[in-house]
């Protein structure tokens, strides 16, 4: 099943603000239910890690490195420690426990004890009274650097000295698919950038610890994944995991890892230290010194295609800069060359990977991490080889496009719907925009806007296309396990589950569940701590798949516990029974009650796990079956460039992807909406600049986001509703796959416009001007 629409959904008001009453609210899955919290949000109220406070609060500051590479000769921190007010200091030298930790390489100090390997690392840490006094105690503490040459240029740290005891290669995967020797009748070649994308959160990081009277800690934070928080963070206090409780506060925008544990780790150690409560609100500075970025990637393709354009072989070669330490890079290059070829059939495929260590600031989780990259180097290939061919765009990449039943150059075979065709010609056949008018009222529509100094005769239209694919829950042998318990009393419903809700609209899912499958109105939805089990981090739409399974298994085990009473009585079985509305009926009209009246003042719960089907780490030549599913996207852009100054406006974005299901027709669209505006961002203005190592304008004058103006119009011309049998509900991940296909398309579009072949991400404006 399909369903169209020439414009994405406008998102509903909450009927609290709009004087709906909330009976009249549609429930359960295809529903557009509205936040529960989305009227605090609006009105201010809703309480983020930024907002809390305690009793006898002391602020925490951190010092951090100037320098990119340093040798650390001594750090004095007397007086720091000897200021009014100061309440504590610690160093490497105070990290009771592991002096290092990483969510998947153990690599990453606490604190830089010997060597500084980025800008912005962490050398000391204060607690005062007042955060003045802890922002001049941390400027207080001398730290005697003998400073390095910084290796900043991936392609040389394979010979460079070694920045890390593991060396700088963190990993090398060469994809071996097919026969070597093929080759096609047209060959194109390309050398592609792309750069550093910050997560840029909405609010920078933020935390408040609490010292505990049994000798542990409490975190409150918006960690995105509390329990290998709690992990970590233990570790380095020298303490058990049950001795530290992460607790999830609202989270401020996460499209990635939102909260590094090297913010939190230091806040315990100094509520450990000074056994009072502390406070940590990063600026915007720290922020981007601090939290991991998008990975910088050079890439080299060389597509064969034959004389009608069907392609033959790929070769490409894809580094990652991870900068200083390994973090999430393992990950991002394994999807990086799975998906080096796109959602395209080919014959023969052989991509070189590596990930290496830099003095470059640390790259990680960013949305779409590694597809991103390659997508915008196959797409740029694809348009040279329509060029090279005189083909239409559309119509190359339609010769080529993969479906259910094809095979990866990872030697997977794509089990899941892969309706690619069906997308790609849906945002081709969509109505162009109309041309601005060239008349006063309408300068605004052009590149620069009604400041700008060019001409409307040096504008051209550019129309460009790009498919673009994600992995779905983690990759290469991650177990992927959620637990939940939903709770029934009085009529009301509580689900319990560990999953957070990063922005991707997984509490509103899960009260969507619990009123589909019982009949209940009222389901609350419980904050995510530690105390209860693992759901795993909120990436790659696990939380709808498997948290959003496990709920749904809870649910329906209560909706049994339920209705068995009731059909034993009767002599039916539960499944001639049905909830809706709140009511229990049978087939046959017999029965009819309420789910108040069956429940009899009890209370019935059920715990449940989800876990999906097992996959297994690439082998030494990139093969294996590595990713649970896949989900897919097309986009059309439609752009104007002038091409005298190259400026660039994004006109119009046609989108079409496979969802699988529909779960929340608004939050869909606005999820959709907000991966194509980050996804513009990455084409056109978001580049975390660095010299020699040294972050640029580590702020956000310096480091251009996107605004209401400058998103484009967004058409959601088609969502494919093929569901996948092996997803909970069927859905698929919606957000990271446009943010994977929408800078691809600006590309293609802005060659398009100007002959420019445009290597490089974002684009800059030399770039774009064209003949």
């Amino acid at each position: 099943m399909s369903s169209d629409a020439t414009t994405a959904t406008p998102l509903p008001a909450s009927p609290e603000l709009d004087g709906v009453e909330e009976e009249t609210v549609a429930h359960g899955l295809g529903s557009s239910l509205p936040q529960a919290d989305a009227r605090a949000k609006t009105e201010g109220t809703f309480p983020y890690a930024s907002d809390l406070w305690a009793e006898g609060l002391l602020w925490a500051a951190l010092l951090r490195s100037p320098h990119p590479h340093a040798r650390i000769v001594s750090i004095d921190t007397t007086a720091a420690a000897d200021m009014p007010g100061v309440r504590a200091v610690v160093t490497h030298a105070d990290v009771p426990g592991e002096a290092t930790y990483g969510r998947t390489v153990a690599d990453r100090p606490v604190f830089a004890s010997d060597l500084v390997r980025h800008h912005g690392e962490a050398i000391a840490a204060v607690a005062a009274d007042h955060p003045d006094t802890a922002r001049l105690a941390a400027a207080a503490i001398a730290v005697e650097y003998e400073v390095l040459e910084p290796v900043t240029d991936p392609e040389k740290a394979f010979a460079a000295e070694p920045l890390h005891p593991d060396g700088n290669l963190i990993r090398h995967i060469p994809l071996r698919f097919g026969d070597a020797e093929a080759a096609g009748e047209i060959v194109v070649e390309g050398l592609y950038r792309i750069g550093r994308q910050d997560p840029a959160p909405i609010g920078a990081e933020a935390g408040l610890a609490v010292p505990r009277p049994d000798g542990g800690v409490e975190i409150y934070t918006a960690s995105t994944d509390p329990h290998t928080d709690r992990d970590l963070a233990a570790a380095c206090f020298g303490l058990s995991p049950d001795q530290v409780k992460v607790v999830v506060t609202g989270v401020p925008g996460a499209t990635g890892d939102r909260e590094d544990p090297g913010f939190q780790i230091p806040l315990g150690l100094l509520a450990l230290r000074t056994g009072c409560p502390v406070k940590l609100a990063a600026t915007r500075e720290e922020s981007f010194l601090g939290h991991a970025h998008r990975h910088p990637t050079l890439l080299r393709y060389r597509h064969h295609a034959d004389a009608e354009g069907r392609l033959v072989k790929v070769e490409a070669q894809i580094l990652l800069d991870a900068g200083a330490y390994a973090d999430a890079s393992s990950e991002s290059l394994a999807a990086a060359v799975a998906f080096a070829c796109g959602p395209y059939v080919v014959p023969h495929a052989f991509i070189e990977g590596w990930a290496v260590r830099t003095n470059n600031p640390p790259s990680g989780h960013v949305r779409g991490e590694g597809a991103m990259q390659v997508c915008a180097a196959y797409e740029a290939q694809m348009d040279k080889l329509a060029l090279k061919l005189g083909q239409d765009p559309a119509e190359l990449r339609l010769r080529n496009v993969l479906a259910t039943g094809d095979i990866l150059p990872t030697g997977q075979t794509v089990t899941c719907p892969a309706p690619v065709a069906e997308l790609l010609a849906a945002v081709r056949d969509f109505p162009l925009p109309a041309l601005p008018l060239d008349s006063p009222e309408e300068d605004w529509l052009l590149p620069g806007g009604p400041e700008g100094a060019g001409e409307p005769g040096a504008v051209r239209r550019g129309v460009g296309y790009a498919v673009g694919m994600v992995h779905m829950l983690g990759a290469e042998g991650a177990d992927e396990v959620s637990t939940a318990t939903v709770r029934v009393q009085d009529g009301v419903a509580t689900v319990i589950c560990a999953a957070v809700d990063t922005g991707s609209g997984f509490s509103t899912l899960a009260r969507q569940i619990v009123q589909e499958t019982l009949g209940l109105d009222e389901v609350h939805v419980a904050p995510a701590d530690t105390d209860q089990p693992p759901a795993g981090p909120a990436t790659h739409g696990r939380h709808t798949w498997v948290s959003g399974g496990a709920v749904e298994r809870a649910a329906k085990m209560v909706r049994t516990q339920l209705l068995q009473p009731l059909a034993h009585k009767f002599g039916m079985s539960t499944e001639l029974l049905q909830i809706t509305d709140g009511k229990i009926t049978s087939y046959d009209g017999v029965l009819s009650t309420t789910v108040t009246e069956a429940m009899d003042g009890k209370e019935l719960w059920a715990t449940a796990q989800c876990r999906p089907h097992p996959t297994e780490p690439l082998d030494e030549s990139g093969q294996g079956d590595a990713f649970v599913g896949l989900a897919f996207c097309a986009i059309r852009a439609v752009v104007d460039v002038d091409i005298e100054l190259g400026a660039i406006r994004v006109v119009e974005m046609a989108v079409a992807q496979d969802v699988g299901r529909v779960l929340n027709p608004a939050q869909l669209a606005t999820r959709i909406e907000a991966g194509v505006t980050q996804g513009v961002g990455a084409a056109l203005t978001e580049n975390l600049r660095t010299a020699r190592g040294l972050i640029r304008h580590p702020d956000l004058t310096g480091y251009a986001l996107p605004t209401s103006l400058d998103a484009p119009d967004i058409r959601i011309v088609k969502l494919v509703e093929e569901r996948d049998v092996v997803a909970p509900f069927g859905a698929k991940p919606a957000s990271a796959v446009p943010v994977v296909t929408a800078p691809a398309a600006v590309a293609s579009a802005v060659r398009a416009a100007t002959g420019r072949p445009v290597n490089r991400l974002p684009i800059r404006a030399q770039a774009a001007v064209g003949a």
